[in-house]
């Protein structure tokens, strides 16, 4: 009896968990595609800012030097070249391994450079940082689960300032994006300072061949200027675009992670319902054998109670003769 009662409990257990599984299934699902609809109203606008910067980026002068290209090559040779990481994690667990994978490749980029600067984006990371004991330089609270242009726009501008007044030297993003529905990968890419031969639209598997195309293209006022002015919203559209995918990757993620764990569920469901069956059939087998075994026991204890009293009636009149 106390086995039956154990396995009624699991799969009462099992059954109130996959209501939260399921509910987080459809929850991820909304977000998700609230989340597409937002990264495909914004694109077309971040696709043309960032074709034209390449473009830009092509025709910069010969010889032609900027804050924003600055290499810090003295300070490389000094092996003194502080970086600057944005890892991009999710607030909440229970996504399978997105968490885990881009917290391992920011482990891989600090381990380069133990000098560098760490700068979290979702709690998770904060969080495992803080617990082994690693640096969290700055936290951008309330921007994983809602990732907005005024949040990225604060990023950016944070990270231009440290850049000018040479805090930092480089400046990194680690964060997940969407090969397709079922597929995600983890992109490292470097925002400051510029490089030209990296210039291209952003998720985009190919960038346009304009390397060999030749055009007249003017810079007004002058190219100084026009990085000053659309440097800043090269990097918001970056970083706002990367946290995007980032939350779509999450969701993506914890829609398989829930979805698997539904399966997983049903199959144990499975399982020890068979269980339950085998474990109920035998008690209620045990029961009738105890019922059968009792009903002949007391049929042959009546059986022998009236043989007695045949046989003292038997004996009766030959006690007197």
């Amino acid at each position: 009896m106390g086995q039956i009662r154990e396995i009624k409990d699991r799969i009462s257990s099992i059954d109130n968990t996959m209501k939260i599984t399921n509910a987080m299934y459809m929850i991820s699902s909304t977000k998700m595609n609230n989340a597409r609809r937002s990264l495909a109203a914004t694109e077309p606008y971040f696709y043309a800012l960032q074709d034209m910067f390449a473009r830009v980026m092509r025709h910069l002068p010969e010889g032609f030097h900027h804050p924003y290209l600055d290499n810090r090559e003295k300070r490389q040779q000094e092996g003194g070249l502080r970086r600057a990481i944005i890892c991009v994690t999710a607030d909440k667990g229970l996504a399978g391994s997105y968490n885990h994978n881009i917290i391992k490749l920011t482990e891989e980029l600090l381990a380069d450079h133990p000098n560098g600067m760490l700068f979290t984006v979702g709690e998770v990371g904060r969080q495992y940082f803080l617990q082994h004991h690693i640096e969290v330089d700055g936290e951008f609270h309330y921007t994983a689960q809602k990732p907005t242009l005024a949040r990225a726009r604060s990023i950016a501008f944070e990270m231009l300032d440290l850049f000018e007044e040479k805090k930092i030297d480089e400046v990194f993003i680690v964060f997940t994006s969407m090969k397709n529905s079922m597929e995600t990968q983890c992109n490292m890419t470097q925002l400051l300072p510029l490089i030209r031969l990296n210039a291209k639209p952003f998720n985009q598997e190919e960038a346009m061949t304009a390397m060999g195309i030749q055009e007249d293209f003017e810079l007004e006022p002058n190219a100084s200027e026009l990085l000053y002015n659309i440097v800043p919203d090269y990097l918001n559209g970056y970083i706002y675009s990367a946290l995007v995918e980032a939350f779509c990757s999450e969701h993506s993620a914890r829609m398989q992670a829930m979805d698997s764990a539904n399966k997983n569920g049903q199959e144990l469901l499975q399982e020890l319902n068979i269980r339950y069956n085998r474990e109920r059939q035998a008690q209620i087998t045990q029961e009738i054998t105890e019922v059968a075994a009792g009903a002949k026991a007391r049929a042959q204890q009546l059986a022998a109670a009236a043989g007695r009293k045949k046989l003292k009636k038997g004996v009766m009149p030959d006690a007197n003769r």
